[in-house]
């Protein structure tokens, strides 16, 4: 990234922390940036650094991974993710989805990650920026209790783990509609999701089927 970029994304850094800088001015910010330097750009703005070492992953999760921002500029305008909504990443490594789906919309916004190491800095980067309505839970999605409107995975599970997850979705979808956005992961043979295209290949969001309660 030049070095006109890299001190656009500090003022911008700035605008976030004083709470200016918000959804529509935030987008065309980002759109503003090239393709190539938008995902560099945004970690610059919000202070993510490189992931801390982990010596021993947690059994079934994957090393950290960071989801584009077209990707996520997508979920958040076709969902769509509205400000009465709650926003829930499975696997939310640090945090760059939970607090820009929250910085574009205005909804309420969570995270949750196994790997600890990422939750800290994750709860670092959202308590700089001044936000107390993106939070950041240590936990193991398969084995928690989830709430919220709109869910997203990008590609943290699979197998058995992603059939567990899942489930637990799956309990938020016989209590209330929701939306299941999937990045590079394909929801195949899940009877109550329908899936509809996205303007991105790599997108597909799932609105639930009413589930009759057993």
């Amino acid at each position: 990234m030049d070095e006109s970029h890299r001190q656009k994304a500090r003022r911008a850094r700035a605008g976030v922390m004083a709470g200016a800088l918000r959804g529509a001015a935030l987008v065309d910010l980002l759109v503003s940036i090239p393709v190539l330097e938008r995902d560099t750009f945004v970690d610059e703005m919000l202070g993510i650094e490189e992931p801390p070492e982990i010596a021993e992953l947690p059994r079934g999760s994957v090393p950290y991974l960071p989801c584009g921002v077209d990707e996520i500029l997508a979920t958040v305008r076709e969902a769509p993710v509205r400000a009465g909504d709650t926003f829930v990443d499975l696997g939310s490594g640090l945090g760059r989805v939970a607090i820009l789906a929250h910085l574009f919309s205005g909804a309420p916004a969570s995270g949750i990650e196994i790997q600890e190491p990422l939750v800290r800095s994750a709860r670092a980067r959202s308590a700089e920026l001044a936000l107390p309505d993106v939070s950041f839970v240590h936990a193991d999605a398969a084995g928690t209790e989830l709430d919220g409107s709109v869910f997203f995975l990008y590609a943290p599970f699979n197998g058995e783990l992603l059939r567990r997850v899942l489930r637990r979705v799956e309990e938020v979808a016989r209590r209330r509609p929701i939306v299941v956005c999937a990045v590079d992961l394909e929801l195949h043979d899940v009877s109550w999701l329908q899936p509809r295209k996205t303007s991105r290949v790599s997108l597909t969001l799932y609105d639930s089927r009413p589930i009759s309660q057993p």
